[in-house]
């Protein structure tokens, strides 16, 4: 009867956990599998402590360690703990202003010299956005900022298919 419950209640959480699944962005999903396997990691390992092969499982733990901790640094409820030690991913630099964008931080933003054309304006906006899009690995503030320099620079009405106001 108790493997019966155990059971219903794991259906249960599948099922919850497919649910959970179909909003989840693709970063949230890539997230929780890596933290997944690195708690699959940790456990083996202390299986393997418990069974007389300490060696095993803390030179197994000494590799996996600094991919261990990358993971848990970049995570957004770590960041706080974490930001007494390095700069959490997704911050704006120190020395990052508020406010509107002029055109000459636009230019600099997408590294482009100032009077570039709608061409390179484009080529440029979407380089950077292949490397810096939050699905990627990128930050929100950096795509942001980079999307807020397009529009600077081509106006927002033409930032997509290039069509004029």
């Amino acid at each position: 009867m108790i493997w019966l419950a155990l059971g219903l209640f794991a259906l249960f959480l599948f099922l919850g956990g497919l649910r959970a699944f179909e909003q989840a962005s693709v970063t949230t999903i890539k997230s929780f599998f890596l933290w997944l396997l690195a708690l699959g990691g940790i456990s083996l390992a202390l299986l393997l402590i418990l069974t007389g092969r300490e060696g095993i499982a803390f030179g197994a733990l000494v590799l996996a360690g600094p991919v261990i901790w990358n993971r848990f640094r970049t995570t957004p409820w770590a960041s706080n703990w974490t930001s007494a030690f390095t700069s959490a991913a997704g911050t704006p630099p120190p020395g990052a202003r508020g406010g509107p964008m002029t055109r000459e931080e636009a230019y600099q933003v997408l590294g482009l010299a100032a009077g570039a054309g709608e061409a390179e304006i484009r080529a440029a906006h979407h380089r950077l956005m292949r490397a810096a899009h939050p699905d990627s690995g990128g930050s929100d503030w950096m795509a942001a900022r980079i999307n807020q320099a397009r529009d600077v620079l081509l106006g927002p009405a033409r930032n997509r298919a290039g069509r004029r106001p």
